[in-house]
């Protein structure tokens, strides 16, 4: 398939499989797959339902900004005198109250690292080494056969300098950025950029 297909995206059929998509979706994807890990890896291990993973979540809920507020809105109704006894382990929640205060807790971590993104960022920038990046080209099957192209392949690159921007704009929303992060990310292919300009899967080593 030359270069000039995917400026007519789907003529020649590739849009027929819905995970064949632009790269900026999938920049967009890999990012929020990649944050929502370092929410994850970053959190409490022990379970709710454990007395140090219970008394780990209260004490963020209840010395963090915005704990309180993360604790209504999943719910919990208790009074402060309840909530003091929660954090301290003297009192252990009915089952209810402990899914909202796990979900409190993680909604409140997620919120904190979406509105101070420079973790992350510093995260994908590595101290200048960046992140690895794996690009999945289309699946070509779809596509009429004497448009396809036999040398599409999956492509491993180590990303650099884009990863301030790329943050930006996923928390943004902005498409449009995110396609000219894009734009920069596939530059590094050479000739080849024009084929992975749409792609089926984005996997980012972070």
């Amino acid at each position: 398939m030359s270069t000039d297909g995917w400026k007519n995206f789907g003529k020649y059929g590739a849009h027929l499989d819905p995970g064949n998509i632009h790269g900026k979706i999938a920049l967009g994807r890999a990012l929020e797959d990649a944050l929502e890990r370092m929410i994850i890896e970053g959190g409490i291990k022990s379970p709710p339902t454990t007395r140090r993973g219970l008394t780990a979540r209260m004490r963020y809920l209840t010395t963090t900004q915005g704990g309180a507020q993360a604790l209504a809105d999943a719910g919990i109704t208790a009074a402060p005198k309840t909530i003091r006894a929660w954090t301290k382990g003297k009192q252990h929640p009915l089952p209810t109250n402990l899914e909202a205060i796990d979900t409190a807790y993680w909604n409140l971590r997620a919120a904190n690292i979406l509105n101070n993104p420079g973790a992350f960022k510093q995260h994908l920038n590595n101290n200048g080494k960046g992140t690895k990046v794996e690009i999945h080209p289309i699946n070509q099957a779809v596509v009429d056969e004497p448009r396809r192209r036999d040398n599409l392949r999956i492509r491993t690159l180590q990303v650099r300098y884009v990863w301030d921007d790329a943050v930006d704009a996923m928390v943004a929303g902005d498409a449009s950025k995110l396609e000219d992060v894009w734009d920069d990310v596939i530059a590094d292919l050479d000739s080849d950029w024009g084929a992975y300009t749409y792609i089926s899967h984005l996997g980012l080593g972070a």
